[in-house]
């Protein structure tokens, strides 16, 4: 047996109801390590305590128990099969996860017991629909191959012209510690504002996996290439973070069975950062992906439920074409006012923050999480019937997204609906053909 059918065999048990439930209960456990670690290694670099992030050792027994109750909604990834819903599921159970963990230890004065529950029951209801409903859609219309073919080229067309207006309005190359200085003096039209969003988040991952899975190894890399020069012109870390994220899942989803992949996809670098804030090396590493994209969207949830605990509803009225049909307390973005009010930054939240706590608060949340969850289902029947590997490549930067922007958003400005139709249009004949001999 060669070294490739041994990894296969391993790839092939760690896809089963068993293995997953060890790769979460992995996961589980690092997160809560990750939660703890954040608390002391933050002092050398950021202040937990400015995020109302806390660590008690005589509560541990309790937050234990509420995350150990929490684990038996995992068990949805256990049974359910791959999908789109699957991916996005579960990076908002593990900040659903970290929620509860901070929840137990934060100073912020509103109900903890109710929002606990309204949280578990949220991410509960959001599950059933995301991870369970997966039978394809009946399509009357697909791409033909050679359409399709000239739309990835349009995809790198447009993301080149998209750069080159962006261009025009700021190119700067800075190094990342300054990017604070200029962004907030950016200011790009309306609708060069969405093309960015959307090229980046959806298109350029889009054609990336075509790209990988069609073998075309060159067109794979200017995708990449054209991901990055995104960086001058918008001065984000997630510019440069989007080339390599997409390498790295590709890598997974070439070497793992796609539910791993997906668990593996946030297991492996939290493990990577709490190594390195355990013998404090690369703080950049734990910074970046333990505190930033992994435990920032848990505390956002935390602000959303104590700002909206004292403060009225919004009932959608964020939703910007909804605002002239829905009385509205509120004149500026949610960012915005947590900005004002908590001094944090910009801080935008998940869907079970805006759609859920903001807009209907902790009793009706899980109505709202479910319908949420229902959008997903939509997405899944698109794709069902595409190759895991590809719609895994395909829409690996919107989970990441997903946990830090409200639902509404991400289908317009960041093109997930987008996605949703290009998966449709897609032909399946072109997969047939990548995987014969």
């Amino acid at each position: 047996m060669t070294l490739m059918d041994k990894w296969r065999a391993i790839a092939g048990r760690a896809e089963t109801p068993g293995g997953i439930g060890i790769l979460l209960c992995l996961y589980i456990v690092t997160a809560c390590l990750s939660l703890i670690a954040v608390t002391t290694f933050s002092s050398h670099y950021f202040s937990a305590a400015a995020f109302h992030i806390f660590y008690d050792p005589a509560r541990f027994p309790v937050a234990a128990a509420v995350v150990a109750a929490f684990a038996v909604v995992g068990m949805f990834f256990l049974v359910a099969r791959f999908s789109f819903g699957y991916i996005v599921g579960f990076y908002l159970y593990s900040m659903m996860l970290g929620y509860l963990w901070l929840n137990c230890f934060s100073d912020l004065n509103y109900d903890h017991r109710l929002a606990g529950w309204s949280a578990a029951f949220s991410a509960g209801a959001f599950l059933v629909p995301a991870t369970l409903i997966v039978s394809p859609v009946g399509r009357i219309y697909e791409l033909p191959a050679r359409m399709f073919e000239h739309l990835l080229t349009l995809i790198l067309l447009l993301s080149l012209a998209t750069i080159i207006a962006g261009a025009i309005y700021n190119f700067r190359i800075v190094a990342i510690e300054d990017i604070y200085r200029y962004r907030d003096k950016l200011d790009f039209p309306t609708g060069l504002r969405y093309a960015i969003g959307i090229t980046t988040t959806t298109l350029l991952p889009f054609a990336f996996a075509c790209f990988v899975a069609r073998g075309n190894i060159w067109r794979a890399g200017a995708a990449l290439v054209l991901s990055l020069l995104f960086y001058p012109i918008t001065l984000t870390k997630f510019a440069i973070f989007t080339p390599m994220w997409l390498v790295f899942v590709a890598v997974l989803a070439r070497y793992s069975r796609p539910r791993t992949a997906v668990i593996l996809s946030l297991l492996l670098p939290m493990l990577a950062g709490l190594l390195t804030s355990v013998f404090e090396v690369l703080p950049t590493l734990f910074y970046t992906v333990n505190f930033r994209m992994v435990i920032i969207p848990s505390n956002a949830f935390d602000i959303y439920n104590d700002y909206f605990s004292r403060h009225e509803l919004t009932y959608f009225c964020q939703i910007g074409f909804l605002k002239r049909f829905v009385p509205c307390a509120y004149n500026e973005p949610l960012s915005i006012l947590m900005n004002q009010v908590y001094e944090l930054g910009f801080l935008n939240a998940s869907l079970f923050a805006t759609e859920g706590i903001a807009s209907v608060g902790p009793m009706l949340a899980p109505i709202a999480a479910f319908a949420c969850g229902l959008v997903f289902a939509f997405g899944n029947r698109l794709s069902a019937d595409l190759p895991s590997n590809f719609v895994l490549i395909s829409s690996a930067i919107l989970p990441l997204v997903f946990v830090n922007v409200p639902l509404s958003t991400t289908l317009l400005t960041h093109g997930a609906g987008v996605l949703f139709l290009l998966w449709y249009v897609t032909p399946r004949a072109m997969f047939e053909r990548s995987s014969a001999p």
